[in-house]
């Protein structure tokens, strides 16, 4: 078996501080409000940010060394809002949530069921699904072309010169260009990075169990995490041609989440958008080496979570136009990849049509993502056209 640091290069390490940039600064916000919402002293929201980290560290380095396949775990964005607009809970208590939500990941996982549902997915939906999920970051680093002209612009040109001369490097040299022009133009400022502890440490609150949190918090964030985020994660990896051990996966993220809720790790599910990056050509030439940009990601989904009293400080000097340029310029391989498998046959046109379309919606009805919708109108663009056609007449 070929060793890591053969299979390792700079490409891979970019892509994985590419992936937790992204993840970090799309949601980290939302952690914060969460943990305000539930009344958490400042040492318990570095707790949070500190399990997060070391969370999403375990689970990716371990999953992509065992398998070999690039699989990049991430905590629930919709579950972090579920629970920023949670009102009248205490801290134990939703930890007890937590725990719960964490078995029942587990179980889903363990029993197979999740994996029985995701083998009947048509891989034109799957792709679908991914390329509407991914397009709206694609759309978000156009839409930044109207508040900073110049970074978005000289981005672009420095990833189609570096498509063309340099492929592998093309990503890194986006990130650096943005870096410089961020700097020139005055955007990039460390100025809040010395404020608070750099070093997070871990805080235990010892979970409560109530019927009303299990039912109004535990319930909805499993639901939410497994639609939301799970669903469209494993339709990244298939979509891009890994099949990995769902269930096996899914299982892991569950045990992770109830072994770090007394610390903050509410919840772990598999990513999807920053999944993608790590799975992309960006990554490696080779997609048999492309783990390791899953594990370079890991490492520093570590290093965050350690440092999780300066995490806010460090997101704040990049301006928010450089995230949206970067993420979309390195996932525009990925979502055109999707698209033309989505679109390739014929028979499953309209509905994975329809299924790019929903989900790239953004809609969340009752609270639950737009990817469980868009999977649900797939199937039925697919069931509907196969049912009995109504009888005309009537026999003589």
């Amino acid at each position: 078996m070929r060793s890591v640091l053969h299979d390792f290069s700079p490409s891979s390490l970019v892509a994985g501080f590419v992936a937790v940039l992204v993840g970090y600064t799309s949601s980290v916000a939302i952690i914060f409000q969460a943990t305000l919402a539930l009344g958490a002293t400042p040492a318990q929201t570095a707790s949070w940010l500190w399990a997060l980290g070391l969370g999403m560290a375990i689970t990716s380095v371990g999953l992509s060394l065992w398998t070999r396949q690039p699989i990049l775990t991430a905590w629930s964005t919709p579950g972090a809002a579920l629970l920023a607009s949670t009102a009248g809970l205490s801290m134990p208590e939703a930890v007890g949530a937590f725990v719960i939500c964490g078995l029942l990941i587990a179980l889903a996982g363990a029993s197979g069921w999740f994996e029985r549902l995701m083998d009947r997915i048509p891989m034109a939906i799957a792709a679908a699904l991914l390329a509407g999920v991914l397009a709206r970051f694609g759309l978000d680093a156009v839409g930044a072309v109207r508040t900073a002209p110049a970074l978005v612009l000289c981005m672009a040109l420095a990833y189609l010169l570096g498509r063309r001369w340099w492929p592998r490097y093309a990503v890194p040299g986006v990130l650096l260009v943005g870096i410089a022009v961020a700097l020139g133009e005055g955007r990039l400022s460390a100025a809040s990075w010395g404020d608070g502890p750099w070093l997070a440490w871990p805080v235990w609150t010892t979970p409560e169990f109530h019927w009303r949190s299990a039912i109004g918090v535990a319930l909805p964030l499993f639901l939410v995490t497994m639609a939301s985020q799970n669903l469209p994660g494993v339709a990244a990896q298939r979509a891009s041609g890994y099949q990995t051990p769902v269930s096996a996966s899914v299982a892991a993220t569950g045990a992770t989440t109830v072994l770090l809720a007394p610390f903050g790790g509410y919840a772990f599910n598999l990513a999807a958008i920053t999944a993608a990056i790590c799975m992309g050509r960006e990554a490696h030439e080779d997609p048999a080496r492309r783990y390791t940009a899953a594990v370079a990601a890991g490492l520093f989904y570590l290093l965050m979570g350690l440092a999780g009293g300066a995490v806010a400080g460090l997101l704040a000097a990049f301006p928010r136009e450089l995230i949206a340029a970067v993420a979309g310029l390195a996932l525009l391989g990925t979502i055109a990849g999707a698209l033309a498998a989505a679109l390739k046959d014929e028979a499953h046109r309209d509905a994975a049509a329809l299924t790019f379309l929903v989900g790239l919606s953004g809609i969340a009805p009752l609270g639950i993502g737009a990817a469980f919708w868009a999977v649900l109108a797939g199937a039925a663009a697919l069931l509907i056209p196969r049912l009995p056609r109504l009888s005309s007449g009537t026999k003589s």
